[in-house]
């Protein structure tokens, strides 16, 4: 060696027998994921608008395999042309650089596009990818601070000059993969506001009457055989365009619905069949897809897996059936919070989301009639946090006639309905005899104050202030739509005073005169 020359990357004399990787417990083999790899470029050639979305977090040198960075350059480039990224251009492309033969030639741009990550997936597996380099940049840079700092008359001052720069270099690496995630969702406060509509659009009900709104999940519960399936199979054949309404309020038509039967799927099998007819085959077949048993893992755990999902089907409509089957500890506030992650980075997809879930078990003492509340919900809060609407059936298994609760509203309630199933069709209808309207007009001349509206609804002898409140508003707004009349009472004493009284209003007819 010539005099006066530093000896460069040289290990510490105490780790003489070691290489600096080893000294610091550096691994031989660098961190990678070669199947997270294969998984991006596969859905790079699978759609090419992936790319724009895979670029904002990888870097050509993030590729751990050179033929990967190599083939990496040839989408960049075909994105960049316009041109299609399939094996068959990659493979046009790589050959006009020279470079197809020394990748695997067109066998393994095939094997490659088999392995694709559809949709969302990809940008999942492309963070695996940046992590595993990220990890690789910083076991290089600690190698080379430790060799800095360990050679013969080395300088502290110039060791920490390096080791700022190495961490400074670090952090813009990490904006550098961050800057697309951190904008992808962002908008200006002005455009948040005013794009958002000023009205409800309901998935099912009516504006200001909605049941299910979209972009808001609608969860569905009740003990187990009160008809909560019947209900979303009836909701379901909606989306589908194969019934207008269900429970009297009109269902909006979708484009495809992956159902999740991860709750007995053999029964729920049974019972589409009371209500699909073989003229529905093609409708069915094309815009119906279910995912029958348990998911490949629970939802808590990997909460990206259900926005996979429907776009790997292209649904835009999911239901579950049921929450207690796709999460894990359904009473842990993480699991409800992670599940909650789960929904709505689904609806942020712009995927309605229609949810079936179970309540706590009741005493012996607990009323039938009683208007359920939130709390009766199983599991931790943010499940019903997270939703938009929440309806709660309340009845026996079995029952001919339950009674839909809207716990969680969006805007104006409704019901609370009496539902009534008719299991061998598999069809539900509302019972009208306990329609405020109907009641109204049994009550003749006499007609009926809010009180006594609540007790015949909720069958209770005293009613709650609350349900009495609601049967209030069902009265204040068949005034305004002019099917019924308002008798202002007057106030008094104890035992004074006179009851508001509404009467149905009576039909005019006018009889035309020949």
């Amino acid at each position: 060696m010539p005099q006066g020359t530093t000896p460069q990357w040289q290990a510490p004399s105490t780790h003489s027998h070691l290489s600096p990787q080893v000294a610091i417990g550096v691994t031989a083999t660098p961190p990678h994921d070669a199947e997270a790899e294969t998984a991006v470029l596969g859905a790079c050639m699978f759609q090419s608008a992936v790319i724009d979305e895979v670029r904002q977090v990888l870097e050509p040198g993030d590729f751990f395999r050179p033929a990967h960075t190599t083939i990496w350059h040839a989408l960049l480039e075909l994105r960049r042309q316009e041109a299609p990224t399939d094996p068959i251009a990659l493979s046009h492309q790589l050959k006009s650089t020279g470079d197809l033969t020394r990748v695997g030639g067109p066998q393994y741009l095939h094997a490659l596009a088999a392995s694709a990550a559809v949709g969302s997936g990809a940008s999942y597996y492309a963070d695996i990818v940046r992590g595993h380099a990220d990890l690789r940049v910083l076991q290089a840079t600690a190698v080379r601070v430790l060799q800095g700092a360990t050679a013969p008359g080395a300088d502290p001052a110039e060791v920490r000059s390096l080791l700022t720069a190495s961490l400074s270099e670090a952090a813009d690496r990490a904006r550098r993969s961050s800057g697309g995630r951190l904008q992808r969702y962002a908008v200006d406060g002005w455009s948040f506001v005013t794009d958002t509509p000023a009205t409800t659009e309901p998935v099912w009900g009516t504006p200001g009457k909605a049941a299910w709104a979209s972009g808001e999940s609608l969860m569905l519960v009740g003990p187990p055989g009160v008809g909560k399936s019947t209900i979303a199979q009836q909701i379901v054949l909606a989306r589908l365009g194969l019934l207008a309404q269900v429970l009297d309020m009109p269902v909006r038509e979708g484009e495809k619905v992956l159902y999740i039967a991860a709750d007995r799927p053999s029964q729920l099998a049974r019972a589409f069949t009371r209500v699909v007819h073989q003229a529905d085959r093609d409708i069915l077949r094309r815009r119906l897809v279910f995912w029958s048993g348990p998911l490949p893992t629970s939802l808590n755990t990997e909460p990206q897996l259900l926005a996979e999902l429907a776009a790997e089907h292209g649904a835009d409509t999911v239901v579950i059936d049921s929450l207690k089957d796709v999460v894990g500890k359904l009473t842990d506030d993480e699991a409800g919070l992670a599940y909650n992650n789960a929904r709505q980075q689904l609806l942020r997809d712009g995927v309605e989301l229609l949810e079936l879930h179970h309540q706590r078990k009741q005493g012996p003492d607990a009323s039938r009639t009683q208007r359920p509340v939130l709390d009766q919900v199983y599991g931790s809060a943010w499940f019903t946090a997270g939703a938009g609407s929440v309806l709660f059936l309340s009845g026996a298994a079995g029952d001919p006639v339950v009674h839909l609760h809207h716990l969680k509203t969006i805007d104006d309630e409704i019901g609370p309905l009496p539902v009534i199933h008719d299991h061998p069709r598999g069809t539900s209808r509302v019972d009208t005899s306990l329609d405020p309207l109907t009641l109204l007009r049994q009550a003749g001349a006499s007609g009926l104050t809010a009180r006594q509206l609540a007790t015949q609804i909720t069958g209770e002898d005293k009613p709650i202030a609350a349900d009495i409140a609601r049967a209030r508003r069902r009265l204040e707004n068949l005034t305004k739509s002019g099917h019924a009349t308002q008798e202002t009472g007057a106030g008094g004493g104890t035992g004074g005073g006179q009851a508001t009284r509404w009467k149905a209003a009576i039909a005019r007819h006018i009889t035309a005169v020949s």
